[in-house]
């Protein structure tokens, strides 16, 4: 039996079993809540940028749910120089990047949601 310890983002299946679910509701929350300066003046970038979740086409739609995906990446991680010096490592991860396209793929249900299916 194999036994050697995972590393890094090997273990991501393990630590997003259960709290998938909540860290996507968490960064759709975020996402989505009424802007709010935070105690440090800071406004939320989806403030500054001007997102909305309402838009003309579903096209539009899913370059608003990459966007939400990418804000929730960066907005998770400040730091450019560690957030870059990650991405060899999900880069490179079929899991890894299975689970950013599940974000996606629910930021996308979201934003079709709030624009009626484009109906």
């Amino acid at each position: 039996m194999h036994t050697e310890k995972k590393k890094g983002f090997a273990r991501l299946p393990l630590l997003l079993g259960g709290g998938l679910a909540l860290g996507v509701a968490f960064l759709l929350a975020l996402a989505v809540l009424p802007s709010v300066v935070s105690a440090d003046g800071v406004e939320p970038a989806a403030e500054r940028e001007g997102l909305s979740l309402i838009t003309d086409t579903p096209e539009e739609g899913m370059q608003v749910a990459l966007r939400l995906a990418r804000m929730g990446v960066t907005e998770t991680q400040p730091d450019r120089e560690v957030l870059h010096s990650l991405r060899p490592e999900y880069a490179m991860n079929p899991d890894a990047l299975i689970a950013s396209s599940h974000v996606v793929a629910v930021h996308f249900q979201t934003v079709a949601e709030a624009n009626d299916y484009w109906r």
